[in-house]
């Protein structure tokens, strides 16, 4: 029999039965959709159809903890990924030009992260789990049950859709933000437990692109990216492999004034007017390889199985997206998921499968997922009070007294990581998922070089379209 069932073949799934074959165990992946096409990677990505992974044709990015996770848990496929065309970004390049001591610092070799189209990356690791001896991979199944113990306390395998009953010790749940081992729970009799939700309020907007060339027409102002978070729109330009790069345009749900971006003239009019990213899109500098895709972001979600409040059963996990989802729009979702299954493998290997594995599965999922769930709806309730009061939907903003009295605490975060590398370096750790928040921005030498810090002169900002001059962009687009 199988020791493992992984439900679900993308990256959580795929990651998780490469660590768990790993950890000594075989490994059965179970997933609905058929398997990617054969031949070489850009033709087949260019083939690869995913209706149900709707989200792999936005824009995606592996922070430092995905890079992190490869280049000790798997570096083959790092290497791989390198030989097909994907680049290390060494996040130091983007050390803002006022900071004067340049010198490198011990930690600066973790801040790189992995230029790559979701597509490839996950194409590579798919090809890699397949070809593991103790791994194999079903595709066309569906998982409708699980298979307990007369007890309904410990997992015995799982019932597909056609009625076959296919064996395991242990089930892991790698279904996405679906997180289909809710269902199983509750027709087993088992109350799922109650989950965290708290909303993005994102609409996005994205398309992919190929250089002409082969230099970048501008610099990367955070090392992996150039973009920014305004108060009436949020845009970001990730380069990826192969001189493909991707462009998102965030902006609020249900706003109908910029619901032409899902144009190609408007999406591309308003790029090319936004700070960083309009010399990559000028005439003859790149090509698109993709229309506007359109995607409607999931609330944060951390799942009652990630916080102990799930009754545990014996040989259930959930991986990934499962078990937490933050907005997309801070790009940590493929990286936690890598750094998610290598850790519950270490758990798994070589452990008795009981309830104290489940609780300290619990434990592992808290401790990684927390931190960012939380940090990502109070940024997200604080960005959304902004956009609404932009757009004339809600009230400004109620002041935030800080130290000066003149800017808020993000203004000022903002204004001393243009000019002190500590900050500066603090600030991408966060954003690169190796310092939590509450680690980073509590540090005292961290607030007092933020306090100390002066504001930055406003002509040395980029110059971003205002709400109104946004919205002219679209409609002059659509016009022409």
């Amino acid at each position: 029999m199988a020791d493992a069932i992984v439900v679900g073949g993308s990256i959580a799934g795929l990651a998780t039965a490469l660590a768990l074959g790993g950890a000594g165990y075989d490994v059965r992946v179970l997933e609905r959709a058929a398997p990617p096409p054969e031949g070489p990677v850009e033709e087949a990505v260019r083939d690869w159809h995913r209706p149900t992974v709707p989200q792999a044709v936005h824009s995606h990015t592996l922070t430092s903890v995905g890079v992190r996770v490869l280049r000790r848990r798997a570096p083959q496929l790092l290497s791989t990924a390198l030989e097909a065309g994907a680049e290390l970004l060494d996040l130091i390049a983007a050390l803002p030009a006022p900071v004067q001591d340049r010198a490198r610092e011990v930690g600066d070799d973790d801040l790189v992260a992995l230029a790559c189209r979701r597509s490839v990356l996950e194409l590579l690791l798919y090809r890699t789990v397949r070809g593991l001896p103790r791994v194999r991979i079903d595709h066309g199944t569906t998982v409708r049950a699980l298979v307990l113990d007369p007890s309904s306390e410990q997992v015995r395998g799982v019932r597909t859709d056609n009625g076959e009953v296919l064996p395991a010790a242990v089930v892991v749940d790698a279904t996405g933000r679906r997180t289909e081992s809710r269902d199983w729970l509750a027709a087993a009799g088992i109350p799922p437990a109650d989950d965290l939700v708290e909303p993005c309020a994102i609409t996005g907007y994205s398309r992919q692109y190929r250089l002409r060339g082969t230099e970048r027409p501008g610099p990367l102002n955070r090392g992996n990216a150039t973009g920014g978070v305004w108060d009436h729109y949020a845009a970001a330009l990730h380069p990826a492999d192969n001189h493909t790069f991707a462009v998102a345009v965030m902006v609020p749900p249900g706003d109908q004034a910029t619901a032409g971006l899902r144009g190609p003239d408007a999406f591309t009019a308003v790029t090319r007017a936004t700070p960083g990213i309009g010399a990559w899109l000028a005439p003859g500098v790149s090509e698109p390889l993709t229309g506007v895709n359109v995607i409607a972001c999931p609330p944060n979600v951390l799942r009652g199985s990630a916080t102990g409040g799930q009754r545990p059963v014996a040989g259930l996990f959930a991986v990934g997206d499962a078990a937490c989802v933050t907005n997309p729009l801070y790009g940590r979702g493929m990286s936690l998921a890598l750094e998610h299954a290598f850790q519950l493998a270490d758990l798994l290997e070589g452990a008795p499968v009981d309830q104290d594995l489940g609780r300290a599965a619990a434990g592992i999922a808290e401790r990684l997922f927390t931190p960012w769930y939380h940090f990502a709806a109070q940024e997200d309730k604080e960005r959304t009070v902004r956009w609404k009061a932009a757009i004339g939907a809600g009230p400004a903003p109620a002041p935030q007294p800080t130290p000066d009295g003149t800017r808020t605490r993000a203004e000022m975060v903002r204004d001393a990581a243009l000019t002190d590398g500590l900050v500066w370096r603090s600030v991408t750790r966060v954003i690169m998922g190796l310092t939590t928040p509450a680690a980073a921005f509590a540090d005292e030498k961290f607030l007092a070089r933020v306090g100390q810090a002066p504001p930055v002169d406003p002509a040395l900002l980029p110059r971003v379209p205002g709400r109104d001059e946004f919205v002219r962009i679209i409609e002059a687009a659509k016009g022409a």
